[in-house]
């Protein structure tokens, strides 16, 4: 398959599984504020490994779980709202990306380089 094929699947799958969590998932531990990020479909259309990003510290675990306990629901759905060969099992993956990118932000924040290269000009910061 092309990578642009893969793309679209990729962006398609990711999109549909982050519908089925919001709208029909529905165990108590899939709350607070979750991303789901990417997702990584296998080239033979068997697996696909999304990324989970959850904002809440103690919410990350219970959501984790919950996500793993419900991948043959996941599946199960996504295949009738897919069309694909065969509907690939996911396997979630906490995602730390935004966390990191907080954590930079707040040091630079600290380190008083988070203004822009304009705004330190003028105020003389250099």
């Amino acid at each position: 398959m092309s990578g642009f094929r893969m793309d679209r699947i990729n962006e398609e799958v990711r999109r549909e599984i982050d519908k089925i969590i919001r709208e029909d998932v529905s165990d108590p531990r899939v709350a607070g504020t979750y991303s789901i990020t990417r997702a990584e479909v296998t080239r033979d259309l068997k697996f696909v490994k999304v990324f989970v990003s959850v904002l809440e510290e103690d919410k990350r675990e219970p959501m984790m779980e919950a996500l793993k306990s419900a991948s043959g629901f996941i599946r199960r759905t996504l295949s009738k709202r897919v069309l694909l060969r065969a509907a690939p099992q996911p396997l979630f993956v906490l995602d730390k990306n935004i966390e990191y990118g907080a954590h930079i932000a707040e040091v630079l924040k600290e380190a008083g380089m988070d203004k822009p290269a304009a705004e330190a000009e003028e105020s003389g910061d250099e």
